[in-house]
């Protein structure tokens, strides 16, 4: 399901950006609708992955580039190749039509690969197979510090 809604997104993107890169007087509001829509959808579930995996770090050990990036063990080469490969279609459309056509809004498409960043990192909040947390062996305490250490830095 998200690696689909990962694809549908990017092409929705290709088909009005291009279109709009051709023919901006009929296009360009569509394409810049569609842009504005993934970036928003983007942030969101950006967002979202981050509050699940912010959960999940305290049972499993995760790495940032194995969150949002996908590298390592924890995610199936398919599924890296499909949801990265979405990712760099994202960020090649964005920059070609941005080029293509500097000073509009189609330079709204450079934002649009927030959307295959934020399903990367769903994806790995969701289904990672990332390893358990060790047991912490420690003894619990107040820690190193000693109760009078603040007293001293707020006489300063």
């Amino acid at each position: 399901m998200i690696q689909q809604a990962s694809w549908v997104g990017t092409v929705a993107f290709a088909l009005t950006a291009v279109a709009a890169a051709i023919a901006p007087e009929t296009f360009k509001p569509v394409a810049l609708a569609v842009a504005i829509a993934l970036f928003a959808g983007g942030c969101a579930i950006f967002l979202w992955a981050f509050f699940l995996v912010a959960a999940r770090s305290r049972t499993a050990v995760m790495q940032q580039s194995q969150i949002w990036l996908l590298s390592g063990a924890p995610t199936p080469v398919a599924v890296r190749r499909s949801l990265l490969g979405s990712l760099a279609v994202q960020v090649a459309i964005g920059l070609a039509t941005a080029a293509a056509r500097p000073y509009t809004s189609l330079a709204a498409g450079v934002l649009v690969p927030m959307w295959g960043l934020g399903l990367c990192g769903l994806w790995a909040a969701r289904h990672g197979k990332f390893p358990s947390r060790p047991v912490d062996t420690r003894r619990a305490g107040r820690g190193l510090r000693s109760p009078d250490a603040d007293r001293g830095e707020q006489d300063s």
